[in-house]
């Protein structure tokens, strides 16, 4: 712990609080949930084979090993001799090779496009969602302009895709910044079977990209369950560490320190443009659209003009059997995606120009975060 923390703050300040309830299981409970994925009866005549498995995970999950296989960080971190995850240290690396392809000034202009919405015709609901589809009509509409690469992040995939899913953030950051890792280090944990985490293929879309435009409906007065979880896990890319040695991983006393002697929130994201699309049957498309433009701010994207943020509603207060009949007859709405479209990547091309002036960039924040 540095000097000048421990002056100024006492150890009794910076020692972490405890008393959330033990979640730790018995190997009787640890088991049984293991093994209850294994219903189907193609595993019936592998039974003495999945209980050595279940031996196995539970020697994992008891002596708590999250990330297995290690290396030495190197000369690029603070502590060289520190064994980081091998998953971790491929997620930096894919990171820092998004970020390459995003300072290219020979590339294309990048745009990620997010479809939000849980809906599709591969799970339950057994039909395309509205966001998917006016995702379609502006990836179209940016697919005309020479030079623009647009790249589709279908999130309906976490309810119908083997394996496919967005752990929840563990809000490492209200702790202490320092102890949220750019890229997120919490996953995967491989005792907790905590893996297949989406985000380390998400992360290198939002950095490559110059120009986000996010599309989603309204769920219960919020955005949907997908957009929130990648929301939450992208806390790591406004204001996270980037070496989580400085840490010793994930050492909360150390790193509430390190805050402590002056954390300098870098924003892994800030420059980027973006444009919202929010569609609702019956309430809550402003307070969404408003949500997630001030999310975006706040981490110092820069939105891209008054066309490209959207809120409409789509067959307001019409039965829900006929959403879709009503998007094939609202051309209005179908038109104000192109023109949300077509504002991106016109403010993504002057960026990429140096045109673009953004008032005040240089100012420095007297409260970062």
């Amino acid at each position: 712990m540095s000097t000048s923390a421990e002056t100024k703050y006492s150890p009794t300040m910076l020692e972490p609080r405890k008393g959330t309830p033990n979640p730790r299981l018995t190997e009787t409970e640890f088991r049984r949930r293991f093994l209850s994925r294994f219903q189907d009866r193609a595993f019936d005549g592998l039974r003495p084979e999945l209980d050595k498995i279940a031996s196995a995970a539970w020697d994992a999950y008891k002596h708590q090993r999250k990330a297995p296989h290690t290396r030495k960080a190197g000369t690029a971190f603070k502590d060289p001799d520190y064994e980081l995850s091998v998953d971790w240290l491929a997620a930096r690396d894919a990171i820092h090779a998004a970020q390459e392809r995003h300072r290219d000034p020979d590339g294309p202009a990048r745009i990620l496009l997010i479809s939000g919405s849980s809906r599709s015709e591969h799970s339950c609901p057994g039909e395309i969602s509205k966001s998917y589809r006016l995702v379609r009509i502006a990836q179209e509409t940016m697919d005309q302009t020479a030079g623009v690469k647009t790249t589709v992040l279908e999130l309906h995939r976490l309810a119908s895709e083997y394996g496919r899913m967005i752990h929840p953030c563990k809000a490492c950051f209200s702790t202490s910044p320092a102890l949220c890792h750019w890229p997120c280090s919490c996953y995967p944990n491989y005792s907790l079977g905590q893996v297949d985490d989406w985000m380390n293929e998400i992360y290198p879309m939002w950095v490559e990209a110059t120009g986000i435009m996010i599309v989603t409906p309204v769920n219960w007065y919020q955005v949907s369950s997908p957009i929130k979880l990648m929301m939450d896990r992208l806390v790591c890319a406004d204001g996270g560490n980037p070496d989580p040695t400085s840490t010793e991983g994930k050492d909360a006393k150390l790193a509430k320190a390190l805050e402590l002697e002056g954390w300098s929130y870098p924003r892994h994201l800030a420059g980027r443009i973006f444009s919202v699309v929010v569609h609702g049957d019956v309430a809550g498309v402003e307070n969404v659209r408003r949500s997630l433009s001030d999310w975006l701010c706040y981490m110092h994207l820069e939105p891209a003009g008054p066309l490209a943020e959207v809120d409409r509603y789509i067959g307001y207060w019409k039965p829900y059997a006929l959403s879709h009949a009503e998007l094939d007859a609202d051309e209005a709405v179908q038109e104000e995606v192109r023109n949300a479209a077509q504002t991106l990547v016109e403010a993504v091309t002057v960026k990429r120009a140096g045109k673009m002036v953004s008032a005040g960039a240089d100012l420095s924040e007297p409260r970062q975060k």
